[in-house]
């Protein structure tokens, strides 16, 4: 269902940002991110000159590259355009990313490297989709490597029941006290009015 009818009004800006995950054949997986901006305008720049309506004001490229662990093995940044020549020299400083670990704690980490004038807002905005969409993409491929396992009468790689889940408590849908947690891993799964208990033994799920 789209969103509700609006009142009679005009597009001023558009941001465009495609996310796309890649497999390698290394074994590691490429989470790429695009980010186009432009207005419907033209404006003057002090460094550009006019920019035409429907040309790029942000053209940002960002690639992580990840190990099956969501470790980022690999980082690189590309500006083609921004409003100033200054823009693409904060790129290298990306790289800085290499080692750490997308999931808890992965915000605070990048605000450290990169927070304020050691990154570019566009470029760091991006890394919230691309660690989302690393999550697709791995998570999705590792499903599908169990059914294929299955179908084929193989023995699926094991899952340590007591390792927590990295989406737990991620998002109102994981939540440890919703029905998609008592399903999934009810080991986990921990009812709303028991909030201080710890969570139940495996015998319990």
């Amino acid at each position: 269902m789209p969103l509700s009818p609006s009142v009679e009004r005009e597009l001023v800006h558009d941001r465009t940002v495609v996310c796309r995950g890649w497999r390698r054949s290394d074994g590691n997986w490429d989470i790429e991110g695009h980010l186009v901006d432009t207005k419907t305008y033209g404006f003057p720049n002090e460094y550009r000159g006019f920019v035409e309506a429907g040309q790029p004001i942000h053209d940002m490229w960002l690639r992580l590259t990840i190990d099956r662990d969501l470790t980022v093995v690999g980082a690189e940044a590309v500006t083609d355009t921004g409003p100033f020549p200054v823009c693409p020299d904060i790129a290298p400083n990306f790289q800085r990313l290499v080692g750490l670990s997308i999931g808890k704690g992965w915000r605070g980490a990048v605000r450290e490297r990169l927070g304020g004038a050691e990154g570019c807002t566009h470029l760091v905005e991006l890394l919230g989709p691309l660690a989302t969409t690393a999550y697709q993409t791995i998570f999705g491929e590792m499903a599908r490597e169990r059914r294929e396992a299955e179908a084929r009468g193989e023995p699926a790689a094991p899952q340590d029941p007591d390792k927590r889940p990295r989406l737990l408590n991620s998002c109102h849908a994981f939540s440890e006290s919703g029905p998609v947690v008592a399903k999934l891993w009810p080991r986990w799964y921990r009812p709303a009015d028991d909030e201080n208990t710890a969570p139940p033994s495996r015998s319990a799920g």
